[in-house]
């Protein structure tokens, strides 16, 4: 379905004309969509339920064009939403239909290898695989590994925070990002960080790392390179339910031992993913775990029966372990196509992000399911067990009217219950827009008030990327006196699909 915008006004459609203008004359060329079919395909990132096209694109390529259009539109009062790949499943690079739209598709370079200090400098289009299949010649690869890498974007991972199935061991990006260059919104270029490890002064790089493109348009990343690990072994181990899978990550978490990933799947994931890739996933089970170990070989060997000894102990009802480099990465890509693959279920799939603590996950399956018939939706759990992040996919048909709210209750009803039991509202999906109304949830108006106060220190006229993340946006001059909640502006509704 489509939304009947009321025609704009000639004052808007000359506002427009003036923006396009500046905007061609600062990225010439075919930097700048203004046509309606040509914006299409920007008006919505992953999570499609919501759309809106730009305004006007602008598709810079270089740092001074994206300073000139930054400083223009800080002048004229124009807000900017920056966009990678367009694969943030929050609506973090939803665009405005007042906002010009900044995407980051052309700073696609890989700028430098530094195999010494193991380092890579990329620009932000740069795609997440990109990075490892540009060293893993020399035995290097770049391990924050999310499902979609193969076409998010390096400067998506870092406005995100993006995690993937070996997160657990090796850390999110921000554990794996050492330095920025980056654009504030009044065409200051600013350097954080560097090739180094926990540079001197105030961490403003880890503020910047998962900030969601509210504090600026970062144009080139430094990222952390490892060697690859001598042997990896991955164990595919099938359990009777969901709750004696999920006990066994808690079990293995405190013997002591950290796997490199460690993922699950009930079993409408399992039939999903095994029909898609048929890589040989049991099918007579409620829950699946994959768990990977690396390191030296004996060591490996260890960890892999030690897994299985503590598996067995929690009813496992089969165990195989990989034998090949092809085998391993064979029960990897049914897991990591497992999103996908769930869409054989349902006509549309609502996927959740929350992160809950690992002994509490037996208790939040089971609440889940009772979630799942209160709302009358069946859900696929696909998720990073060894962190307690939870993936839930809510399968629903968007053509009858009334599933997608359902949809949106029952995911939010899941995200109250993450809270609820010690945990956070996102693990590396971001809080765009999906959860921008669930803030207030996890954080009193004191800690909201607090982390806006960082948004104006970087953005005081609150123009870049409005609208995600908080709720409510204070003006920055009432936040320095503000005890109760004043001077509020309110957020119009979303255009929803």
């Amino acid at each position: 379905m489509s939304l009947k915008m009321p025609a704009p006004d000639e004052a808007v459609l000359a506002r427009r004309r003036e923006i396009i203008a500046a905007l061609r004359r600062i990225v010439p060329g075919e930097g700048v969509i203004e046509d309606a079919d040509a914006l299409r395909p920007y008006e919505s990132d992953g999570l499609t339920a919501y759309r809106q096209p730009p305004m006007v694109v602008a598709l810079p390529q270089t740092t001074d064009q994206v300073a000139a259009v930054l400083r223009w539109c800080h002048a004229a009062g124009v807000k900017v939403v920056p966009r990678g790949s367009g694969t943030s499943l929050s609506g973090g690079a939803l665009p405005l239909a007042d906002a010009v739209l900044l995407g980051m598709a052309r700073f696609n370079r890989i700028l430098d290898i530094d195999y010494q200090d193991r380092v890579a400098v990329v620009q932000p289009g740069v795609t997440n695989l990109a990075v490892t299949r540009a060293v893993e010649a020399r035995g290097f690869y770049y391990a924050p590994d999310p499902s979609s890498q193969i076409a998010c974007s390096i400067g998506g991972n870092v406005a995100e925070n993006s995690g993937g199935v070996h997160c657990l061991k090796y850390g999110l990006t921000t554990n794996n990002v050492l330095g920025v260059e980056m654009v504030l919104m009044d065409g200051e270029v600013v350097r954080l960080g560097g090739r180094s490890l926990d540079p001197a002064g105030l961490d403003l790089l880890g503020l910047v790392v998962g900030s969601e493109g509210l504090l600026g348009v970062v144009t080139e990343v430094t990222v952390r390179i490892l060697p690859k690990p001598q042997t990896a072994k991955a164990a595919l181990i099938g359990f009777p339910t969901v709750e004696s899978g999920a006990q066994c990550v808690a079990d293995v978490i405190a013997a002591g031992i950290i796997p490199a990933g460690m993922e699950m799947m009930d079993r409408p994931a399992i039939h999903a993913a095994e029909a898609f890739v048929k890589v040989g996933y049991p099918l007579d089970v409620e829950a699946l775990l994959i768990v990977e170990l690396d390191g030296p070989e004996a060591e490996c060997g260890h960890l892999v029966a030690e897994v299985e000894r503590i598996a067995l102990a929690n009813g496992a009802v089969s165990c195989r372990v990989s034998q090949s480099e092809d085998e391993r990465l064979a029960f990897w890509a049914g897991r990591k196509a497992a999103f996908p693959a769930v869409g054989r279920l349902s006509p549309d799939y609502y996927c959740m992000d929350g992160t809950i603590p690992r002994r509490r996950l037996p208790e939040v399956l089971h609440r889940m399911k009772a979630l799942s018939a209160q709302h009358g939706l069946e859900v696929a759990n696909v998720f990073h067990a060894g962190d307690g992040n939870l993936h839930p996919l809510i399968l629903y048909d968007a053509n009858l009217p009334g599933q997608l709210d359902r949809a949106e209750a029952f995911g939010s009803d899941i995200l109250r219950l993450c809270v609820e039991v010690g945990g956070v509202l996102t693990g590396e999906h971001g809080v765009g827009v999906e959860k921008r109304d669930l803030m207030p949830v996890m954080f009193s108006p004191s800690d909201l008030a607090h982390q806006q106060r960082v948004k104006c220190a970087f953005d005081p006229e609150l123009l870049l990327n409005p609208g995600k993340v908080f709720p409510v946006l204070h003006r920055c001059a009432e936040l320095g006196r503000m005890h109760v909640h004043r001077g509020q502006v309110a957020f119009p509704d979303l255009p929803r699909f």
